[in-house]
């Protein structure tokens, strides 16, 4: 088999929950915080009025970042594209297995409900924050400011019009990413690798602009530190720990691993 067919394969497998529309997509109305993760409405409130406004539009930061997304482009259809496809799955439980690799795990090869309830919390927090910083102020994504932009996902014409800043897909990704480094402190460089690697499938996605990115980390991060000091999390830590120990003792690891690291070597614009 080729590298090209392995890297669809790959992709495929990852896909397997991306038929539905990413909670990133939704329609960006404002709405009350729920609280069903570590945080209170207010303290995520006040993590979402923390983020700065979204580029002004013709400044020279919507400039250099309108020119940058241009250029990628040209990675349409090629491997690091396919991978794309695959990180724009962001729930989990399906969402963790982007983390197989860096970890060097197979997550699905063992039941994992306490890590898998630690990061839904997680999710729910930095989504909740996303949106909220997304309702104060609209800034148009890469797809909709070009209608002839191909995303590399499918996206209905009133998700080509929901807002790009902050980018939530890349705050989720970062919840992520320093949740793992928590589990597995020896492995942490390599998982926010991985999270970041996922912030940047956006871009070749044309889902969101650099900045839209930068702020969904610095966001994302500030989550975790607050989930993080919550009373209950480090014991929810310690239970998804057993399991993520569990999951490595089964001795199982992703086939897809040759194929990202092929991807993840496409150098981008």
């Amino acid at each position: 088999m080729n590298r090209r067919g392995a890297l669809i394969i790959a992709a495929a497998a990852l896909l397997t929950g991306c038929a539905g529309t990413p909670a990133a997509l939704r329609p960006q109305a404002a709405k009350a915080v729920e609280t069903k993760g570590y945080l209170s409405g207010s303290l995520i409130q006040a993590l979402a009025d923390a983020v700065p406004p979204p580029p002004v539009a013709g400044s020279p930061v919507d400039l250099t970042d309108k020119a940058r997304s241009a250029r990628f482009k040209a990675l349409e259809d090629g491997d690091r594209w396919l991978l794309a496809t695959a990180h724009a799955e962001l729930r989990p439980p399906l969402a963790l297995q982007h983390f197989d690799c860096a970890l060097g795990v197979r997550l699905g090869s063992a039941a994992t409900p306490n890590l898998n309830r630690l990061m839904q919390r997680l999710f729910d927090d930095s989504d909740a924050a996303a949106e909220l910083v997304k309702a104060r102020g609209f800034r148009a994504r890469p797809v909709g400011d070009d209608p002839e932009r191909r995303p590399c996902q499918r996206v209905t014409e009133a998700g080509r019009k929901t807002a790009s800043y902050p980018s939530g897909s890349s705050t989720v990704a970062t919840v992520y990413g320093e949740a793992f480094a928590a589990l597995e402190p020896e492995r942490a460089t390599e998982a926010r690798r991985i999270a970041h690697e996922m912030g940047l499938s956006r871009l070749v996605c044309g889902m969101h602009y650099p900045s839209d990115v930068a702020a969904g980390e610095v966001l994302g991060k500030a989550v975790f530190d607050a989930a993080a000091a919550t009373p209950g999390f480090d014991a929810d830590l310690t239970a998804a720990r057993a399991e993520l120990t569990a999951v490595r003792a089964t001795g199982l690891t992703s086939p897809g691993c040759a194929s990202e690291r092929l991807a993840l070597a496409t150098p981008l614009p």
